[in-house]
């Protein structure tokens, strides 16, 4: 075990897996069923549970409960996982816990930034580079898409699925799924338009991003239904890799989509 720190009031059991150039700073707890990758860093204060996987160049601020067993009255004491890629930073007094065995595996992918007091329940998946900001709350089984953001204070209904390149807005209670490429807010939540400033910084072309604008305008303002839009956008917007996945997750989707403003309303349009 090769730390660069180790304070004599840490309890770091034995059998912890710690790699090498690790900073343990006081008054940290690492359990025996742990593995740390190299080059990270461990706050004060912070504690490390069985069944935790930390990759490599990982943050974990002072206070931070990292691996504690699901709030999940159907756990069972099974040996459970939370696993979490690289260059991953937890901030102060999150709390990420290991799954249950519906899936067995909570899961935090790489580069991903979660800020102070963010809460990840059993068997969630963050893809990379996802955001969420402070005070989030995601319930059991959510699967968040890469680059998605959720800003403060945002509350997530278990099972409910987040697409990639998303950005949903603070204080926002989403219990329902948000397709990729969108901003949603408001209460209920519902469509705000597409991540186009996201979507810019990210490399996707003036085309691609005009194939999101126009099917979801079908989908969210003209005032179809689903099925409806659907079809159309089939038939009217042409093929392209974001037209396949925003029709993918609108037809996959098991808890149904969030709705757009206008017809959360009544005053959709077919114009």
């Amino acid at each position: 075990m090769d730390i660069v720190t180790q304070y004599q009031l840490n309890v770091v059991h034995p059998q912890a897996r710690i790699g090498k150039n690790v900073h343990i700073s006081p008054f940290v707890t690492i359990e025996g069923d742990v593995e740390i990758g190299d080059n990270c860093w461990i706050g004060p204060n912070a504690c490390i549970l069985d069944g935790t996987r930390l990759g490599e160049n990982c943050r974990v601020f002072p206070g931070a409960v990292v691996g504690a067993v699901p709030q999940d009255l159907k756990y069972s004491g099974e040996q459970s996982i939370l696993e979490i890629g690289n260059n991953v930073t937890i901030r102060e007094y999150c709390t990420l816990n290991r799954g249950t065995k519906a899936n067995w595996t909570t899961t935090i992918k790489d580069n991903c930034l979660l800020m102070a007091y963010v809460h990840v329940a059993h068997d969630c998946v963050l893809e990379e580079n996802v955001i969420l900001a402070n005070n989030v709350n995601l319930a059991g089984h959510i699967h968040v898409g890469k680059y998605a953001v959720l800003g403060g204070l945002s509350a997530v209904h278990q099972f409910v699925k987040i697409g990639d390149h998303s950005m949903i807005g603070g204080g926002s209670l989403v219990r329902k799924d948000v397709p990729p490429f969108v901003k949603a807010a408001r209460e209920p939540i519902s469509y705000a338009g597409i991540n186009a400033v996201g979507l810019k910084r990210r490399g996707f072309s003036t085309d691609s991003i005009k194939i999101i604008q126009d099917s979801y305008r079908i989908l969210f303002v003209k005032g179809y239904n689903t099925s409806q839009a659907l079809e159309i956008i089939e038939k009217q917007i042409p093929d392209s890799p974001e037209r396949a996945r925003i029709l993918e997750f609108v037809k996959t989707s098991e808890r149904g989509i969030m709705k757009g403003f206008r017809q959360i309303n009544g005053n959709g349009s077919k114009d």
